[in-house]
């Protein structure tokens, strides 16, 4: 045996375990100076659909390595059950009982309005997001180049953002032409669906993304990756009977699946080999150990477009989907990586959501958060300290509110429905509503539901 072999066999695999070993040892007081912090976020990707979340025939092996380096973060929960309040919850850090819409009602950004962009902009960060905004176009307030970012290629109007093969996109002002898509002239279709398709939207949107970590990482950066996939293409789905719009099925082709299934999984697998790309950049770039990367979805799966979410049991052990408050529409599959910082293969339970980023990114920025907001930083659940609590999480939709206060949960789907109220350490599934055993909890629901709605006091 070759004992000089052998002795530097054994230090080469310690050096490359040795970031392994150290993560989780990082105290909240000790952590880098300003760290990088990208938000990925899809949409309509429900609590079932990936591999480290119990899914079973689509293929995420990036994500899933992702989670076994990093923490799952098991009661992370949207900001709403549909797309732009969720969004408005995520930049403004205020739940839905305090911003000016609940629903997918239209909102343009005020300049009263200020977005966690805003807040890193001024701390020295530079700003970007690729994907869906839905908050303002061109013109507006509500531009994203006039809320804090500094960049931003993809989709302005959120309903452009149901086709994938637009004609165009947006980088900042600037009207990107998409060669060779075409849109359909069927009034069905109402300007989202294209008859003739080359350019595929997701494609260009990653790329930008990568090419924006390429520029600036020897700065500081936020980087919000909002991709639309698995959003249905809604008037596709009328018009074609199929709204998983696609360029090709990739390993599901022979699948004996309907194609609005192998377009659905298809897309999940395409930004699962996103995700790994830019990884390996950050890693390329030896950004991993200065980077927070944060990969959640903005509300629960869909059944639209042609697709079912039971096909492939997209919200897994919860019920109900989007549109739903129940757990199916708003709890996400989120995981948390910081090589070094969060332990390996960690998880938490602790309940928090789309509200409590803004201040982590504010503690971990190096700022004291000036700005009203719901949320808490969860910083101390990322490095295995004690973290505090919420008194209660509150969503609104429409007519329907909800509140969680520790493993209870209340629903009411109207202002003059009962309260349902579930245990959710022994009835993940809402299944069984015990509001009429214990009248105290549903009182305490109420009194929350109504706290919520209560304008925001002022900071300071």
């Amino acid at each position: 045996m070759n004992r000089n072999y052998t002795f530097n066999a054994f230090v080469a695999a310690f050096a490359a375990a040795l970031p392994t070993l150290l993560v989780g040892r990082c105290p909240a007081a000790e952590l880098p100076e300003k760290p990088n912090l990208i938000y990925i976020m899809c949409d309509d990707l429900g609590y079932g659909d990936l591999g480290c979340f119990g899914q079973k025939t689509i293929v995420t092996p990036n994500l899933d390595r992702l989670a076994n380096e990093g923490m799952r973060l098991t009661s992370y929960y949207a900001g709403c059950t549909v797309c732009r309040p969720s969004r408005l919850v995520l930049w403004t850090g205020m739940h839905t009982g305090h911003t000016a819409i609940s629903s997918n009602a239209p909102y343009t950004f005020q300049p009263s309005d200020v977005t966690v962009a805003e807040l890193l902009h001024d701390a020295g960060y530079v700003t970007g997001g690729v994907g869906k905004w839905a908050m303002g176009g061109v013109g507006t307030t509500g531009h994203p180049n006039q809320n804090g970012f500094d960049f931003w290629m993809g989709y302005l109007d959120q309903g452009d953002a149901h086709n994938y093969y637009p004609t165009h996109l947006w980088r900042n002002e600037e009207k990107v032409p998409l060669e060779g898509n075409l849109l359909s002239e069927s009034p069905d279709a109402r300007g989202r669906v294209s008859k003739r398709r080359t350019t595929y939207s997701h494609d260009l949107m990653t790329d930008a993304a990568l090419d924006f970590v390429r520029q600036y990482h020897t700065r500081p950066f936020l980087l919000h990756v909002h991709w639309t996939i698995p959003h249905a293409n809604n008037e596709g789905g009328r018009v074609t009977g199929n709204g998983m719009e696609i360029p090709d099925y990739g390993i599901y082709t022979n699948q004996d699946w309907p194609n609005t299934a192998k377009g659905q999984a298809a897309m999940i697998t395409r930004m699962d080999g996103d995700v790994g790309r830019l990884i390996a950049l950050l890693r390329e770039l030896r950004l991993d150990a200065k980077t927070l990367l944060i990969f959640t979805s903005d509300n629960g799966p869909h059944s639209e477009g042609g697709h079912r979410h039971e096909y492939f049991d997209a919200n897994g052990p919860l019920r109900g989907y989007k549109r739903d408050l129940y757990e199916g529409g708003i709890r996400e599959p989120t995981i948390a990586w910081w090589p070094g910082v969060i332990k390996a293969g960690s998880e938490s339970d602790q309940p928090l959501g789309f509200w409590d980023f803004l201040p982590t990114a504010c503690q971990l920025a190096g700022l004291e958060c000036s700005v009203n907001t719901d949320g808490i930083s969860f910083v101390p659940t990322l490095v295995g300290e004690s973290q505090p609590a919420h008194e209660y999480l509150y969503w609104r939709y429409e007519a329907k509110e909800a509140v969680r206060t520790g493993k209870w949960k209340g629903v009411r789907l109207a202002d003059d429905k009962p309260i349902e109220l579930y245990d959710l350490t022994s009835d993940i599934g809402e299944s069984n509503d015990v509001s009429g055993e214990h009248p105290e909890i549903v009182a305490e629901i109420r009194r929350c539901m109504a706290d919520a709605r209560r304008p925001a006091a002022r900071k300071g």
